[in-house]
């Protein structure tokens, strides 16, 4: 049984299942909320935040802060809660969470996308479950 789940939340139906999942199966566990601010659906390029940026994070992060209450309200465990927001591309900084965060399970939401809108939109999921240093349960 994980000590310590790692969720990435982003406001969706399939997070807030992933929730639900930790909060009926390991309700003991230390839970980190994480949302992963992604700059490319700005524009910019990963980790690269040009100059005059500075107005679109605000927004980001406070879209974020309501994303993370609204998940942290729906989280039912005895133990403790964190809730983090980071910068970058989604499934490699889940992936890098999971391993400074010192977890050892990682439940995320699939929006079960298939064919071609998988290939264009590719699946954060899939890509932290290859390449997680920890167990991973995607949550449809």
């Amino acid at each position: 049984m994980p000590r310590h789940v790692l969720v990435p939340v982003d406001g969706s139906p399939q997070s807030l299942s992933a929730i639900e999942f930790v909060s009926g199966e390991w309700g003991d566990a230390d839970v980190t909320l994480l949302h992963v601010v992604n700059p490319v659906q700005a524009g910019y390029s990963a980790g690269v935040l040009p100059s005059g940026s500075e107005e679109w994070y605000k927004e980001a992060k406070a879209e974020a802060d309501e994303i993370l209450r609204e998940a942290r309200e729906h989280l039912d465990v005895d133990a403790e809660v964190a809730t983090d927001v980071d910068v970058g591309r989604p499934a490699a900084t889940i992936v890098e969470a999971a391993d400074e965060r010192n977890v050892d399970h990682v439940v995320i939401g699939s929006h079960g996308r298939s064919g071609v809108s998988r290939l264009v939109l590719g699946s954060v999921a899939e890509g932290v479950a290859r390449k997680s240093p920890v167990p991973v349960t995607i949550v449809r």
